[in-house]
């Protein structure tokens, strides 16, 4: 069932818009199965056997013979049996939107995965890292038993130690591996994954001379501190590597420099001087070809990995031709942050590269969504759709919910809407990642996600 947040000791009333939840809203979803029981606690595997997969328990069809309870009223009903996962997201304030998809995600799960014991209990955040302490507070104080969310990295971070007193494990959202750790799980697809992918694609394919643009924050340090490992391990060299100020307005510089275009401009004076001093046809020939050209010599990587997205990969990629780096030469890679439709009205992206999660495996879920709730949802809505389903799932123990570490972390994983997943006694989430490459329509699979993981070594 699903309910409005609540507790014997504690209650919404009285606390600012930020933190007043109104009853779920939104339609009514098909009603889901009733899933067999999950062990309580993880199987162990024997040597040279792989371990039992639930990836067949979170990809099961729905079953309309079951159908959840839904619960709009402030105080739950008393079951002493009941499974209470709280959701912490964003329903007021700038990322309301997103908070709303996120929920609306969850329902989907839930009534997908869910028995009659489970109950949902969103509390809003308001996007802040004080809403999301405060929403912690309140779901621990209606019985939480796991907290699913918040969404940002300082959120995940300030409540992790209020969950671990109660010893309640969170199952954040966040692609942090910083905000991860002592029965905190982070979500969210890292940068170092997909740029560790990716580059792995590229060097299987003959890449050896690396370089890099990336924003000059935390997102660009994982990226290139994850560059610097690959080339380590496989023998390879990042050549060129340029960390820019993501608010700045222009990109010229940064691109000018990481191509090495004076030098190759000042090269190419130098060869047609020397060549307007001869006089055979070989050299006139030879002139008139570096007269249509811009610049001579190589460029110092014959990879480039852009790990940005939005306005700045947009602004970025399009100085890339005017600074003399064909994409026709160069190979130009990316992270998740490409994985948006539209990048192929980008003439220098077509053809570029990037790791993310199979397009196929999500095409279900955004189809199943925009039918029951008439729009498209957003990309990280799948990330509130499977933690919901894995709580739902573990939920299903015969002798009630199993939320410790040896469950949430089974070393085989999951088969989620973003293909397959398994938590990390670390905190962070591994995930089997695709190559896709751009096209100008759409993005294409040229190298396929994994259908299983490799054995854990603890």
């Amino acid at each position: 069932m699903i309910a409005a947040p609540s507790s014997t000791g504690a209650s919404t009333a009285g606390l600012p818009p930020s933190q007043q939840l109104p009853p779920v809203s939104g339609p009514r979803v098909p009603p889901g199965p009733k899933l067999q029981p999950v062990p309580r606690t993880a199987p162990q595997a024997r040597a040279g056997e792989p371990l039992p997969s639930l990836a067949e328990l979170l990809n099961r069809p729905a079953n309309p013979t079951v159908q959840p309870q839904i619960m709009t009223s402030t105080v739950p009903a008393a079951n002493i049996d009941a499974v209470r996962v709280a959701l912490l997201v964003p329903l007021s304030g700038p990322a309301a939107k997103l908070g709303q998809a996120m929920l609306n995600a969850a329902q989907l799960a839930l009534f997908q995965f869910a028995d009659d014991r489970f109950e949902l209990l969103p509390h809003d955040t308001g996007g802040t890292v004080d809403g999301a302490l405060v929403a912690a507070q309140l779901a621990i104080g209606d019985g939480a038993q796991l907290i699913v969310g918040p969404l940002l990295s300082a959120s995940v971070q300030a409540v992790g130690p209020i969950a671990r007193a109660a010893n309640v494990p969170v199952v954040g959202f966040s692609s942090d591996r910083n905000a991860a750790g002592d029965g905190v799980y982070v979500m969210g697809f890292l940068p170092s994954a997909q740029t560790e992918r990716v580059l792995g694609y590229a060097i299987s394919r003959g890449l050896t001379r690396f370089g890099l643009l990336a924003p000059d924050n935390a997102y660009g340090a994982a990226v290139l501190q994850a560059m610097q490992q690959v080339t380590i391990r496989y023998g390879v060299e990042i050549t060129r590597a340029r960390l820019y100020d993501p608010n700045a307005e222009d990109y010229t510089n940064v691109v000018r420099e990481i191509s090495d275009f004076d030098a190759r401009k000042q090269e190419l004076h130098r060869q047609i001087s020397e060549l307007k001093q001869l006089d055979d046809e070989i050299s006139k020939k030879t002139l008139e070809r570096l007269e249509q050209l811009q610049t001579a010599g190589d460029l110092p990587f014959d990879s480039l990995l852009v790990a940005d997205g939005g306005k700045r990969l947009q602004q970025i990629a399009a100085l890339l031709p005017f600074f003399d780096v064909d994409p026709a030469v160069v190979q130009i890679l990316g992270t998740g942050q490409w994985d948006v439709p539209g990048l192929g009205n980008e003439p220098a992206l077509v053809g570029g590269w990037y790791a993310a999660p199979d397009p196929g495996a999500r095409a279900e879920f955004v189809k199943e969504y925009a039918a029951t709730y008439g729009e498209q949802p957003p990309r990280l809505a799948t990330l509130a759709y499977d933690a919901t389903a894995l709580a739902a799932v573990l939920g299903q123990g015969e002798n009630g919910a199993n939320f410790t570490g040896q469950a949430l972390a089974s070393p085989n994983g999951y088969w989620g809407r973003d293909g397959i997943f398994r938590l990390m006694p670390s905190g962070i989430t591994e995930r089997g990642l695709a190559v896709l490459q751009i096209t100008r329509r759409n993005s294409k699979v040229i190298d396929p996600a994994p259908e299983s993981f490799q054995p854990r070594i603890n």
